[in-house]
């Protein structure tokens, strides 16, 4: 099991053989995933699969992490928390169920660096989420590390994607419960200063 080096709990549970993707060549509708588990690579420009009005036929650039899981595998906190904001974002091709938690914690320096950076407080979006993950949250209510705060949604229910959980960093406080998890071109470098890598807090996946 991939470790993060602070000793971080993990997001999801991944086995010790899971597929990495490669999107950068388009849709892969023909490819048949020889493992149960998954990620989809951070700050990959994805031609050809974002078609639907949200995206406005411009955004194709992705900028979290995606860990394909079985729908109703368990997504837990990384570490201490609060629930930030939670909803549902309805738009086809959105996140549907939706938990942004808030944390304040010193990251590695850079994805599998052992040497940590300043205190700082950061959001992390959980998207494609089962419905009822929402079921008794509360604003500003508190959570250990590890705690369970979600499960995989399904994909009548997680915004129309096949199961698998978005996870994105911010350092800048969102509005809501949505952040842009696909950007433009144009937009991808200020992207990835307000959207750090999600490795450094799952660990080095690929």
């Amino acid at each position: 099991m991939v470790t993060s080096p602070f000793n971080f709990h993990p997001v999801v549970k991944l086995p010790d053989e899971y597929w990495v993707f490669d999107f950068s060549r388009g849709p892969q509708s023909d490819f048949e995933n020889p493992y149960e588990y998954s990620i989809g690579k951070y700050d990959e420009r994805r031609p050809g699969m974002y078609t639907m009005p949200l995206f406005s036929g411009e955004r194709n650039h992705h900028v979290g992490l995606d860990l394909g899981a079985p729908a109703g595998t368990e997504v837990y906190a990384f570490t201490a928390g609060k629930i930030y904001s939670f909803g549902i974002n309805t738009e086809d091709g959105s996140y549907g169920p939706t938990i942004i938690t808030e944390h304040t914690v010193s990251l590695p320096i850079a994805v599998g660096s052992t040497q940590k950076g300043p205190t700082q407080t950061i959001w992390v979006l959980h998207g494609h989420l089962r419905l009822d993950s929402l079921d008794g949250l509360e604003q500003g209510q508190m959570f250990p590390a590890g705690h369970r705060i979600a499960f995989i949604g399904s994909e009548a229910e997680n915004g129309g994607w096949p199961p698998h959980l978005h996870v994105q960093l911010s350092t800048k406080k969102p509005v809501g419960f949505d952040l842009p998890g696909v950007v433009t071109q144009e937009e991808r470098l200020q992207a990835v200063i307000d959207f750090p890598d999600p490795r450094l807090i799952v660990g080095n996946v690929y």
